[in-house]
């Protein structure tokens, strides 16, 4: 082995020692302190909910740093965060922990009731309660049991046994369903404009609606009374109708023979009128 190519070995060996060590410390938040980069500020809780050293911190759901240290206090537990350069958080914001994954992996989650400041400062603190944790695994599955165990055997093999009968043979109507519920979301992205356009005019429907309720309540309490005085009136109103033929024909063959001297008679009571109307005073 040559020198030149021991040389290259050993630059390679440190530079990726160094590059360990960077990722390391970064991912541990020691390049921060060293550098003093960063925002360093803490959160109390009323227990760690799952919290761990390492855990993500975010805001509004985007990651900004991480539990850096965690310790126990008489009134629960005291997280310290490494925040990164930065970040602008206010003072007044909430705190909560939720889980990450399924397998329970938890991260602590920062959520402002404003955008507006003051914004958190080195050393300031964000409080938490009861509200911030999550529900406890064992305190759900003892629920959860205590529910299962609440239900009757019998009752419950009556109610399955009846969802079988009601759905039975009904495969292809609710597949239909499924199908044309996909194709109409489907069509409603490719048409996203259109949709959010329809939604909008549909509320400014629905408002419109919501203030003339007093008119619309009116109209169908009239229209009430009246299909039910026609609903009283039914023999009277089918008298009309069976004989409303007849009579609609009368009229047309009068009207048809009258034709050539009704238009002027018409006209002269219409001159008539306008010379009367002239002289009322003297009538």
């Amino acid at each position: 082995m040559t020198r030149g190519i021991k040389v290259r070995l050993v630059l390679f060996v440190v530079l990726a020692a160094v590059g360990i060590v960077y990722v390391a410390g970064a991912y541990l938040g020691v390049v921060d302190r060293v550098l003093s980069r960063g925002l360093a500020v803490h959160a109390t809780l009323p227990e760690s909910g799952g919290l761990f050293v390492g855990s993500e911190v975010t805001y509004r759901g985007v990651k900004v740093g991480k539990v850096s240290a965690m310790n126990v206090t008489p009134e629960g537990m005291r997280a310290d965060l490494a925040l990164r350069e930065g970040t602008r958080i206010p003072v007044d914001s909430s705190i909560h922990v939720h889980n990450l994954s399924a397998v329970g992996e938890q991260y602590l989650d920062i959520q402002p009731a404003t955008a507006e400041g003051p914004y958190l400062a080195e050393g300031d603190t964000l409080v938490g309660g009861p509200d911030s944790l999550p529900v406890d695994e064992g305190d759900l599955l003892v629920d959860l049991d205590e529910l299962v165990g609440s239900l009757d055997g019998e009752d419950l093999n009556t109610v399955i046994s009846e969802l079988g009968t009601t759905f039975r043979g009904t495969s292809t109507p609710l597949q239909r369903m499924v199908d044309g519920g996909q194709r109409f979301l489907e069509e409603a992205i490719a048409h996203e404009d259109v949709t959010f356009a329809l939604l909008d005019n549909g509320r400014v429907v629905l408002r419109t609606q919501a203030r003339h309720g007093d008119n619309i309540r009116t109209f169908a309490r009239d229209l009430a009374d009246l299909t039910g005085t026609l609903r009283k009136r039914d023999r009277e109103v089918r008298v009309v109708l069976e004989g409303g033929a007849a009579a609609v024909r009368e009229v047309d063959g009068l009207l048809t023979d009258l034709e050539p001297t009704l238009p002027v008679f018409l006209g002269d009571l219409v001159t008539l009128n306008q010379i009367s109307t002239a002289r009322i005073d003297g009538i």
